[in-house]
């Protein structure tokens, strides 16, 4: 058994007896989506009571200690497009036994907003529901499935997932996104009465931190996460290249790119224009943000809220990325961070130049951290479930 976290030990403090009881439904749990439930059940669990229910979560989770957890099945989605469409379905009905067997007020499906079948049962018990996107789901799947499929077959079954998705939106009461402009990207309005457009994650606030003033940090640069093709990991290796003596470009993280990265930039490695940490444990991620100057992160469409983004500006690092889905909400340009216009080599690379040669940096940096503080801490995120869940509460079927 795991020691009980910071917000465990507060919940009985902090629960409000007025909310509704919440079920958290999700898909078979990947390490990124695994990450994102987790932050959830944190917020959740600190002002009223919640479980998971979910599929295939890894035998090493936090989430199992911590949580009321309600497994599915121990497989996961399958490597198939056949096979996962097979389990998507028992899924589905899996889920629907499981609700009804549940006594909580509100269900709320995380990531798994396709499940248009379980979503409907819930309705039809009685139960208030609400979905809430992790990113674009099927741009995801339409991206995998190009690997496998002809492009018109994985455009089709694309399309085919999208609209069971917009289906489940309509039938919930609720649509949460992480940011307004997550909202908008997903053809959500932000104004309208059934979103909510502010369940962003939160950052302890406490681990990721300033430990290194911005001032006194060394002209280095860098990526932090999985190195691997849609991640963008080739086009930065091209950059790396590109930059001046005087700047060095660090890849922080671990991944199928990893060994093709020592090769190709060998010599860059062997002059330290390059560094390649390897895995870094998530109690040493701040110490690794706070080396750098600079977070680069060609963020990809399919993304709602990068957790490394909202990590990098607590930890005073200026963040340069793509302004997709949810990003520009936080990364906003010239303030808290700078928007990549283009991912070509040669334009990140100048713009990387461009960006280190202001003199307004530091403050930049302080800008962003405030931001967080403001935003993003764990309070703010429980203050915003707290007011979501009583807009949603009362409502009926």
């Amino acid at each position: 058994m795991t020691e009980p976290t910071r917000h465990q030990e507060c919940e009985t403090e902090t629960q409000d007896a007025d909310l509704p009881s919440v079920c958290v439904v999700t898909h078979p749990l990947a390490a990124a989506g695994e990450n994102a439930t987790r932050s959830l059940l944190d917020i959740l669990s600190a002002i009223t009571s919640v479980a998971l229910v979910t599929a295939d979560l890894p035998a090493d989770s936090e989430i199992r200690d911590q949580h009321e957890l309600v497994e599915l099945t121990h497989k996961g989605a399958g490597d198939s497009v056949a096979v996962a469409a097979v389990r998507f379905l028992l899924n589905q009905l899996r889920m629907c036994r499981v609700i009804a067997g549940r006594d909580e007020d509100v269900v709320l499906f995380f990531g798994a907003t396709s499940y248009l079948i379980p979503i409907i049962v819930a309705r039809l018990l009685g139960k208030t529901v609400l979905v809430e996107p992790r990113g674009d789901v099927p741009l995801t799947l339409r991206l995998n499935w190009e690997q496998q499929l002809p492009d018109r077959v994985a455009a089709v079954l694309a399309g085919t997932v999208r609209a069971l998705e917009r289906a489940g939106f309509a039938v919930a009461h609720g649509v949460v996104t992480y940011t307004p402009e997550m909202a908008r990207q997903l053809d959500l309005h932000p104004e309208s009465p059934n979103v909510y457009p502010t369940g962003a994650r939160y950052v302890r606030t406490d681990e990721f931190c300033v430990q290194h003033p911005y001032a006194d940090r060394d002209r280095i640069v860098g990526f932090l996460g999985r190195l691997d093709e849609e991640k963008g990991v080739r086009e930065l290796a091209e950059v790396a290249t590109q930059l001046p003596d005087d700047i060095t470009f660090r890849f922080v993280g671990d991944g199928d790119l990893r060994e093709w990265l020592e090769q190709d930039l060998a010599g860059e490695i062997e002059a330290g224009q390059v560094e390649l940490t390897g895995w870094v444990d998530h109690d040493k991620v701040p110490h690794a943000l706070n080396d750098l100057q600079l977070l680069i992160l060609p963020s990809q469409p399919t993304e709602g809220l990068p957790t490394t983004i909202l990590e990098a500006l607590a930890c005073g690092t200026p963040v340069y990325a793509s302004p997709v889905s949810g990003v520009p909400d936080v990364v906003r340009d010239g303030e808290t961070g700078f928007t990549i216009d283009s991912r070509e080599p040669t334009a990140l690379a100048a713009g990387i130049e461009r960006i280190l040669d202001r003199d307004d940096l530091a403050a930049i940096s302080e800008t962003g951290r405030t931001l967080i503080e403001r935003e993003y801490s764990f309070d703010a995120a429980c203050d915003r479930y707290r007011d979501i869940l009583r807009s949603v509460d009362g409502y009926s079927s």
